[in-house]
């Protein structure tokens, strides 16, 4: 299959400030993959049934709010009751790295911190489609 990679970048949760994830979305089209933009205050149940109605690739998360060791866990397991494995779970905002250390123990992809390249994302993301798309 050569179609282009698919993502939904989404917002979850209370947090309002979404111009880093419109950057990312912005870059990732660039690079010519598909961005379905949910946009600010989703749930995880409202993320994971994007990703199902899109045939998406990847979940991408940008989270601000301090809420991450709950969300990623939420969005993991909707993920899992729905069969999702061959998805990516992956995202960034203000996250410590001794939780990005947990997060990627329970099954979260690499996430990326303020101020990552967004050529770093980008790469990430192509190569594990890559070596995972089913």
């Amino acid at each position: 299959m050569n179609r282009p990679i698919r993502i939904i970048l989404a917002k979850p949760g209370l947090d309002g400030h979404d111009r880093g994830a419109k950057v990312l979305a912005a870059a990732f089209r660039d690079a010519g993959m598909e961005v379905i933009y949910l946009g600010l205050r989703q749930t995880p149940e409202m993320i994971v049934d994007a990703a199902i109605q899109e045939d998406a690739d990847v979940i991408a998360l940008s989270i601000l709010s301090g809420a991450h060791m709950t969300i990623f866990p939420r969005v993991l397991d909707f993920m899992k009751k729905n069969e999702l494995g061959d998805v990516l779970l992956t995202g960034g905002g203000i996250i410590p790295e001794k939780d990005m250390e947990t997060l990627k123990k329970k099954g979260v992809g690499k996430l990326f911190g303020p101020g990552t390249p967004t050529n770093e994302a980008i790469e990430y993301i192509s190569k594990w489609v890559s070596e995972n798309r089913r």
